[in-house]
């Protein structure tokens, strides 16, 4: 039993982990490092669950969304979130192709917003979720979602020229 239990993990994990990685990079602005340190978070949580409740997980790639969001939000409420220790100073970011500069220009847009403003566009479109989806991830109701989303939007508008719409593709 306990084989099989593992080899079903596995098998999640291994066809998730890139999704996940996805959805984590969003959600820091592109730290790449700490999108992975979430995503280990996240598999490590999941598979004490996996165990324990795995006939109870009805649909375990929407709980993984979840424990990622609530990782990132325990992590930006941390007081050394914001923490960036350095001996230098990074390179300028060079504009390349058109594709890397929007999704530069996505990603410092993102970073601008709060961290729970960020997780409710990560996952309302980026993820697809729906309002109460999105609400039962951050223990938020349906109206305080809708109230962040497009309060988010309205910031993004702004920072992205109100040009919103040539992003979409991304």
């Amino acid at each position: 039993m306990r084989g099989s239990l593992e080899g079903a993990f596995r098998e999640f994990a291994e066809a998730r982990t890139g999704q996940l990685f996805r959805s984590a990079c969003l959600l820091t602005s592109g730290d790449t490092h700490l999108a992975e340190d979430l995503v280990q978070e996240t598999l490590g949580r999941m598979y004490v669950a996996w165990g324990r409740s795995a006939v109870r997980l009805g649909n375990p790639a929407a709980y993984a969304q979840t424990v990622l969001v609530r990782a990132f939000l325990a992590h930006q409420r941390r007081r050394s979130a914001g923490e960036r220790p350095s001996d230098s100073l990074p390179e300028a970011a060079v504009a390349g192709a058109g594709d890397a500069s929007l999704r530069l220009t996505l990603l410092d847009a993102l970073r601008q917003l709060p961290p729970k403003d960020r997780a409710v566009v990560v996952l309302r479109y980026w993820e697809d979720r729906s309002i109460e989806e999105t609400a039962d991830v951050l223990h938020l109701s349906s109206s305080a979602v809708r109230t962040r989303s497009s309060r988010a939007l309205a910031r993004l508008r702004a920072q992205l020229g109100g040009n919103i719409g040539e992003f979409a593709a991304y």
